[in-house]
């Protein structure tokens, strides 16, 4: 499938005719805007006549699904275009350490300084930095979308869960019901660490109590980096325990481990709305019609035409034409994957001799080439995941698989296109 702008920049219809796509080109009648998809721009009028597109957007917290559909002709429903996103997950990772470098950095050089915690107010509205990336990443998918096609409609199916009684299912408790929704566990206790204390029986879960150690610590079962304060990442152990597991000493037993954390089921609860007022605050005035549907329907949906369970297909379901075939009847996906798009840590942490701090990325331009640029090699697609100053690089698919044990030399590379966040590859499933 070739997708096609007007003169004007505008989507239409794409086509399937590629010897008619490799005339205009050839001819100098069209040229590439984007190679993957592979978008063409005519430069010369045309007639613009579109069809009624649907887009449906599987919105969730690691992937993507969205799928463009259209009623078609006399032989049946068309699919246009579908593609499988994988989000970013390691924000949270990303802004821990640069917290701790600051604070450290803060206690290097201004130990004294005055607490500043106080001077902050967050706009309505506000998100945290992981979940707004994640928002941000399905408006960029949308949009992308919109470049290449003439959509008419956008469905976004949003799950809202049922966070205490997922909890109370996994830690094998009665399901809250009525006002019990209103009376959290933490319900009359100071803060969290009076309640793990209370809920341990102000007992080591370690030793319980050989120690005859008075003095009780909460530790993290998974480290405050990436576990949190969450009551079910926080355990009682006395200090001779807590001291003696910091310097590997001490073992804790297998029964002390954190329950499956409900990370996803909240982001979804958190962006659902967000994500869909945003989409309807952009294309609503731009006379595209913006609705919302919910998970069982598309289960429902899906389950009834026999579908696989794929996230484009869901978004297929989503998009009112679960029977709509691909050109050929050769299922064509395009697989992405967001990146982070900048680095600005400047140095490594580690100090090497005499001082000196290594830098920690390399220049914005290597003999040519960005991260992530895709660059062709033997006659096959691949990206640049690492660079070197020698002009060595390393290459590899969409998953990360590489193409050989060593580098590459930049002179056996061809610079195909630069790096525009996402990392895009087309398959052919079936």
């Amino acid at each position: 499938m070739v997708y096609v702008l007007n003169q004007d920049g505008q989507p239409i219809m794409p086509t399937r005719n590629h010897a008619k796509v490799r005339v205009l080109l050839k001819n100098g009648k069209a040229k590439v805007i984007n190679r993957c998809p592979f978008t063409i721009q005519l430069l010369y009028p045309c007639d613009n006549q579109t069809q009624s597109i649907s887009l449906g957007v599987d919105a969730g917290s690691k992937h993507i699904g969205i799928s463009a559909t259209t009623k078609g002709d006399s032989t049946g429903a068309r699919v246009l275009y579908e593609a499988d996103v994988t989000l970013r997950n390691d924000i949270v990772e990303l802004l821990s350490t640069r917290r701790e470098n600051r604070r450290a950095r803060r206690n290097r050089k201004i130990r004294y300084r005055k607490p500043r915690f106080d001077n902050r107010r967050r706009k309505d509205g506000w998100l945290a930095p992981s979940v707004q990336n994640k928002v941000n990443t399905h408006l960029t998918v949308v949009a992308n979308a919109c470049k290449i096609l003439p959509v008419t409609k956008i469905v976004v199916e949003t799950a809202s869960f049922n966070l205490q009684k997922l909890k109370a299912d996994l830690e094998g408790l009665k399901r809250p019901e009525g006002i019990e929704y209103q009376q959290g566990e933490q319900l009359g206790f100071w803060n969290i660490r009076e309640y793990v204390l209370f809920r341990d029986g102000h007992t080591c879960q370690c030793c319980k109590g050989k120690s005859k150690d008075k003095i009780l610590n909460v530790h993290h079962i998974q480290s405050r980096k990436t576990g949190g304060d969450a009551p079910n990442n926080l355990i009682t152990l006395c200090e001779t325990c807590h001291t003696g597991y910091h310097k590997g000493l001490v073992k804790l037993p297998e029964s002390i481990k954190r329950n499956k954390p409900l990370k996803d089921a909240t982001f979804m609860g958190i962006m659902r709305w967000a994500f869909y007022n945003k989409v309807k605050e952009i294309y609503v005035p731009q006379g595209i019609d913006v609705h919302m549907t919910y998970g069982y329907i598309t289960k429902n949906t899906r389950i009834k035409n026999g579908l696989p369970k794929e996230h484009y297909i869901d978004a297929r379901c989503i998009s009112n034409y679960p029977e709509a075939i691909h050109p050929w009847n050769k299922t064509e996906v395009y697989y992405q994957k967001k990146v982070r798009c900048h680095n600005r840590q400047i140095h490594k942490m580690s100090i090497h001799k005499g001082g000196v701090r290594k830098l920690n990325q390399a220049e914005y331009l290597v003999k040519g080439y960005r991260l992530f640029d895709r660059v062709q090699y033997q006659g096959k697609e691949y990206f640049v995941f690492g660079r070197r100053k020698s002009g060595f690089f390393d290459i590899r698919t969409l998953d990360g698989e590489k193409v050989n044990k060593g580098s590459i030399s930049y002179k056996k590379l061809k610079l195909l296109e630069i790096s525009k966040g996402f990392l895009t590859e087309r398959k052919v499933v079936a």
